[in-house]
């Protein structure tokens, strides 16, 4: 909180959840510290990128009230995500009930002989992905990394199994041709076989050089 000895405003810093393309607000409260009616007036470096409402006010003795200003949806980010934007809040004592309609066009003028108070604030943007964002966010990328863990496991004993079935199938195969091998004796055939036996021992070889390296946590 910061003060002045008219008004009190909390927060002391603007801080806006910062997003591309999104609007994000921050809230103010004004307290009157006195006895008197307060007029307020806000001000800031940078108009055009926010809104302001109300950005004139006037509140009732140790009353208070809240100003909430909008960031204006932004297409880029900040350089380093730092913010060099300022606001100005001034405040007068002005007559009892006096509305914020009848307050004349030189009240927050220092030439016309009124006593301004100045109160600065400065302003900071929040990433959403710093620390103070939304853990719940966090927590949620944490478990799609634990599921996307989790599938890519499963896939990979799945690879295993199927690897470890078609050598057996062809080990099966093997036995089969040499048992019939045993039964002729054509030369042709032998040749044949020879080939078969040879393609299947390279299928075989990278079958379990894949068996082997495959993960066999459980």
């Amino acid at each position: 909180m910061t003060a002045s000895q008219l008004i009190s405003v909390s927060p002391d810093e603007l801080r806006f959840h910062f997003e591309l393309e999104k609007q994000t607000f921050c809230d103010l409260k004004v307290l009157n510290n006195t006895q008197n009616h307060v007029a307020f007036k806000v001000k800031t470096t940078s108009p055009k990128k926010y809104f302001v409402r109300p950005n004139t006010g006037v509140v009732h003795p140790w009353d208070s009230c809240i100003i909430r200003v909008t960031l204006q949806a932004q297409r880029e980010y900040p350089p380093d995500m730092q913010c060099k934007d300022k606001f100005l809040l001034q405040s007068t004592i002005v007559n009892p009930n006096t509305d914020v309609d009848d307050l004349p066009p030189d009240t927050f003028n220092k030439e016309s002989g009124n006593s301004i108070e100045e109160l600065k604030l400065r302003v900071a943007y929040i990433s959403a992905a710093s620390p103070e964002g939304s853990e719940d966010d966090a927590s949620r990328n944490s478990h799609k990394l634990d599921t996307s863990s989790s599938q890519a496991l499963q896939d990979l004993k799945e690879e295993r199994d199927a690897a470890a079935r078609q050598t057996r199938q062809l080990q099966q195969e093997l036995d089969m041709m040499k048992r019939r091998r045993n039964r002729k004796s054509d030369p042709g055939f032998s040749f044949i076989f020879a080939i078969f036996v040879g393609v299947l021992g390279v299928l075989l070889g990278f079958l379990l050089k894949l068996l082997f390296s495959s993960p066999s946590r459980e």
